[in-house]
C-alpha cells in the first residue's frame, strides 16, 4: 500500500527492544525508515549494473512525501539514461562545492591580485573600491558560472540610475575582464558582459562645467563672504585649486613632504600624476600664505587636506564639489573647471603663450614626435606666470 501524509505522520517504530528501523514502502524503491528513537528518514533503493544500491533523500517532515517522490522520479529518470543516481548526487555535490569556492568575488579578487602590480597604486585602490561599492554587494556571493546577462544588467543599471553613466560603462568593462579571467582559469564558460553592452544608455560626451572669466569676480566674492558657510579646510582647498589649477586628485592627496616653502615649489611625485611624470608647481606668495594657514589646520598630519571625519585620509573630490554647490555653483563649476578657466584666462588676460600654460597644466604633447622632442619646461616663465595669476585673482577680490 502506498504511503499518505497521515501514515507518514503517525508511523511508530517497532516495539522495544527492537533496534532495527521500521521500513514503510511507498513503492518503486522509495521507503520511509522509522528509527527506534522515532526519527524518520527517506531512502531510495535501486539496482545499477546488477548491484543493489540506496541513498538518503532527507528527513521527514522537512522533506515531504511529495518531495520524496519527486526525488525518486529523478533517480528513475537517471537510471533510464544509464546513469547512477548516487554518483550523480556526488557529482552535483562536488559541483556545488566548487561553485561555492568560485563566487564572482573570489574570482574578482584573484584577478585583482594578478593585475594590481601593473597599475599605479591610486588606480589600483580605485578599482577595488568601486568593485566593493557597486558590484560585490550585488553579485559577489553568486557562483561566477551562474551569472546570466539579465542579472549583470540589473547591477549595471543601478549605477546608471545614479546618473553615473560613464562609471557604469567602466564597471561593465571591469566585470568583462573578470569573467574572461574566469573563463581562462576554468571557473566559468562565458562572459555575459558582451551581451548587454547595447542595453546601456549611450554616453553623451560633455565638457567639464567651468566659469567664464567674466563670472570669476562674483565667484571670488562669494568665496570670500563664505556664502556657503564652508569649513576653512574646504575654502582653502577651493582657493588653492583656483590658484594652482592642478587636478582635483593631485590637490586633495597633497602631502607636506611635497611642499618646499623655501623654494616656493610643490613637487608632485610621478606616481600621483596622470602622466606618470613628476610635476613642479611654482607657488605664488598668496599660495604660500594659504598653505601656512592650512598647516595649522592639518597639524602634525602628513596630509595637507586631512578629512575631518577620518584624519588619516584626505578629503574627497566631493568635498570640493559640495563646497561649490553650497556656494551656488552646482552645474556651473567643478574642480576640473578651474583648469579650463586658467587656460583661457591666462592666455586671454595675461597674454601667455599656450605652451607655457599647457606645461603648467601638466599636459603632454599629443603627437609622438612632439613628445619625443619637446622637453622644454618653461619653468622660469611659469614661476612668473603663477605669481601674475595670483595677483590677477587678488585684483578681483576688491575690483570686480
Amino acid at each position: 500500500m502506498k504511503l499518505n501524509d497521515l501514515i507518514c505522520k503517525t508511523a511508530k517504530p517497532h516495539e522495544p527492544p527492537s533496534k532495527s528501523p521500521r521500513k514503510l514502502s511507498d513503492g518503486e524503491g522509495l521507503f520511509l525508515w522509522v528509527m527506534p528513537n522515532g526519527k524518520k528518514y527517506w531512502r531510495v533503493k535501486y539496482s545499477f549494473l546488477k548491484k543493489p544500491k540506496e541513498y538518503a533523500i532527507g528527513v521527514y517532515p522537512e522533506v515531504t512525501l511529495k518531495e520524496a517522490r519527486h526525488e525518486k522520479y529523478k533517480a528513475r529518470k537517471l537510471l533510464a539514461e544509464g546513469k547512477d543516481p548516487l554518483e550523480e548526487r556526488k557529482r552535483e555535490k562536488l559541483e556545488f562545492e566548487r561553485n561555492a569556492e568560485n563566487t564572482f568575488k573570489i574570482v574578482a579578487l584573484e584577478w585583482y591580485e594578478n593585475r594590481k602590480d601593473r597599475w599605479r597604486p591610486r588606480y589600483a585602490d580605485e578599482v577595488i573600491k568601486r568593485l566593493q561599492d557597486d558590484i560585490f554587494p550585488e553579485i559577489g556571493d553568486h557562483p561566477i558560472r551562474d551569472i546570466e546577462p539579465p542579472l549583470l544588467l540589473e547591477v549595471i543599471r543601478k549605477i546608471e540610475r545614479r546618473g553615473a553613466y560613464d562609471l557604469a560603462k567602466r564597471q561593465l568593462q571591469k566585470c568583462g575582464e573578470i569573467f574572461r579571467y574566469g573563463i581562462a582559469t576554468g571557473r566559468c564558460i562565458r562572459d555575459p558582459s558582451n551581451d548587454i553592452k547595447d542595453a546601456l544608455k549611450p554616453i553623451k560626451k560633455t565638457h567639464f562645467a567651468a566659469l567664464d572669466v567674466r563670472e570669476l569676480p562674483e565667484f571670488i566674492r562669494a568665496l570670500e563672504r563664505n556664502d556657503g558657510r564652508l569649513y576653512q579646510n574646504t575654502r582653502n582647498a577651493i582657493n588653492l585649486i583656483m590658484l594652482t589649477f592642478v587636478r582635483t586628485s593631485e590637490l586633495i592627496n597633497a602631502r607636506w613632504e611635497e611642499i618646499d616653502f623655501d623654494r616656493k615649489e610643490w613637487v608632485i611625485p610621478a606616481e600621483r600624476m596622470k602622466m606618470d611624470k613628476e610635476h613642479i608647481v611654482p607657488l605664488a606668495t598668496q599660495v604660500i600664505e594659504i598653505l601656512k594657514e592650512q598647516k595649522e589646520i592639518s597639524g602634525h598630519r602628513p596630509l595637507v587636506f586631512p578629512s575631518s571625519c577620518k584624519p588619516q585620509k584626505s578629503i574627497s573630490n566631493n568635498t570640493i564639489l559640495g563646497g561649490l554647490k553650497r556656494l551656488g555653483y552646482q552645474g556651473r563649476m567643478t574642480g576640473h573647471g578651474f583648469r579650463a578657466l586658467a587656460m583661457s584666462s591666462i592666455k586671454q588676460e595675461l597674454h601667455y603663450r599656450h605652451e607655457v600654460v599647457d606645461r603648467q597644466l601638466a599636459h603632454v604633447p599629443k603627437s609622438k614626435i612632439d613628445r619625443a622632442y619637446d622637453r622644454a619646461m618653461f619653468l622660469d616663465e611659469r614661476r612668473k606666470m603663477m605669481q601674475e595669476w595670483a595677483d590677477y585673482i587678488d585684483t578681483m577680490r576688491t575690483h570686480p
